[in-house]
């Protein structure tokens, strides 16, 4: 079914959600389109039926059936149809957590990605179109959450196969990560993990740090002084106790590793109301 509809949202209370929809709507014949400044939006389009071309960052993509079009905003772009009946449904959006979210997921430039079922990103589109239709009250709210569901969905049908291998080794690396996160008060040597994930020693620490980003020995102490933080945040344990409690058996060494960590000492921290810095 076609969808012949453009709305645009006004709620300036609503601003500082950290995703916000500002436009939603569809056609079944799309109009040709050239934005040389770019949108003062971010934009998903999905090509349902029919064929386009984009015009991006110099560069020209011919768009066919069930494609997925990612749009920085303020970014120029142009797209026209290729066939007489270009049908094409559209979320425009934005919000106070926008910019750094997309450039996580590294959508910092405009994308392209062909799915072979989109059936999840369109029912989250009509979600979306009904909420406006319908909830006038709480709409904002609610397509919040649709809108990042949106992103994500967009998001893992381009997963390249870097992704895809970053995954399979955090799943292989999950016995060990889990195991940290439980118990990361008790002396944890590293040929243990590496046991656990089915892995010698050196392969162990060169996985955990291709994948983390970090040695083990750094991971275990991040997941300590974040422990140690709720403590001194919310209990009346001296700084001694909190270091024991997380697994540091003496306090100097603590109170070193927590100033690396956090950029003060423990007792400074708990002074400031357990606020960093």
């Amino acid at each position: 079914m076609d969808i012949e509809t453009s709305i645009y949202p006004y709620y300036p209370e609503l601003a500082g959600l950290p995703f916000r929809l500002t436009g939603i709507g569809g056609s079944g014949y799309q109009a040709h389109i050239s934005r040389p400044e770019g949108y003062r939006w971010y934009q998903i389009l999905h090509s349902i039926s029919g064929r386009g071309v984009l015009l991006h960052d110099g560069e020209q993509e011919e768009i066919g059936e069930n494609t997925f079009i990612f749009l920085p905003k303020d970014s120029p772009h142009e797209y026209a149809p290729l066939t007489e009946r270009w049908r094409v449904n559209w979320v425009a959006f934005d919000g106070s957590a926008c910019d750094s979210t997309l450039k996580e997921l590294g959508l910092d430039k405009a994308r392209c990605a062909a799915v072979s079922d989109s059936s999840y990103m369109q029912e989250l589109f009509e979600k979306m179109l009904t909420s406006q239709q319908t909830d006038i009250l709480f709409s904002g709210y609610t397509c919040s959450g649709l809108v990042y569901d949106y992103i994500l969905g967009f998001r893992r049908a381009f997963s390249s196969d870097e992704d895809n291998k970053r995954s399979r080794q955090l799943s292989q690396l999950m016995p060990a990560l889990k195991y940290i996160y439980d118990n990361y008060s008790e002396d944890i040597p590293i040929p243990f993990l590496a046991q656990r994930v089915g892995v010698t020693h050196q392969h162990f620490c060169r996985l955990f740090k291709s994948v983390m980003k970090m040695s083990p020995n750094d991971y275990l102490n991040n997941r300590r002084i974040d422990e140690a933080k709720r403590m001194l945040r919310e209990e009346r344990l001296s700084v001694a106790e909190t270091a024991e409690a997380c697994g540091f058996h003496d306090a100097g060494y603590f109170s070193t590793v927590f100033k690396a960590y956090t950029g003060v000492t423990p007792s400074r921290f708990r002074g400031s109301g357990g606020n960093d810095k």
